[in-house]
């Protein structure tokens, strides 16, 4: 059976710390993963949120074209496209989707439908795409959508994502690891 996956690109598809080195050259830092411990960055750097905003949307374009891809994010999205559809479903602005494209190209990333939705909230797309399972970085987004769709979601584990989750959101620490999931609810799925 064909199922639509929706996911996240950035923090999931690309490695979670790939802001860092902006932060750090910027705002002349020296953080790692370990110490973004909240989704709001502008926490960490001390500024105004307004001035960093300014920032962010001076270095987005940037941010987005260097960032790294996650470790075996390839080499199983390959495998799920023969079988499945990939939407990608960002918060990424509008105005950024031929420069993501052209980072799945350059990445030789498979994909079915990209969406830049401009919003942290996906549900409105889970639903009108009819996804069966989604894969997440970001905490409130990942039980958003398991609660109010009842699909299955991915929680790619990160220092910010750290509050408790419902059962049907499962963290994972690699993409092997939510391979070997995925893998296995396909088997009660096609059962």
């Amino acid at each position: 059976m064909r199922m639509k996956f929706g996911i996240d690109i950035d923090g999931t598809v690309t490695r979670p710390d790939a802001i860092v080195p902006f932060l750090n050259e910027d705002f002349g830092l020296s953080l790692t993963l370990d110490d973004i411990y909240d989704y709001d960055l502008s926490i960490l750097v001390d500024i105004p949120k307004e001035q960093f905003s300014e920032w962010w949307l001076e270095k987005e374009p940037l941010v987005y074209e260097r960032s790294p891809l996650a470790k075996d994010a390839k080499r199983v999205l390959k495998k799920w496209e023969k079988h499945h559809d990939l939407y990608y479903i960002s918060a990424r602005s509008i105005h950024l989707l031929e420069k993501t494209q052209e980072w799945f190209t350059k990445n030789d990333l498979p994909f079915h439908k990209i969406e830049l939705v401009d919003t942290h909230d996906k549900v409105i797309f889970s639903k009108k795409y009819e996804l069966d399972i989604f894969f997440e970085d970001k905490h409130d987004n990942a039980v958003r959508i398991h609660e109010q769709l009842s699909i299955p979601v991915i929680l790619f584990n990160t220092p910010y994502n750290q509050d408790s989750v419902p059962k049907g959101v499962i963290r994972v620490n690699s993409w092997a690891e939510a391979e070997g999931w995925v893998d296995k609810w396909l088997e009660k799925q096609n059962a």
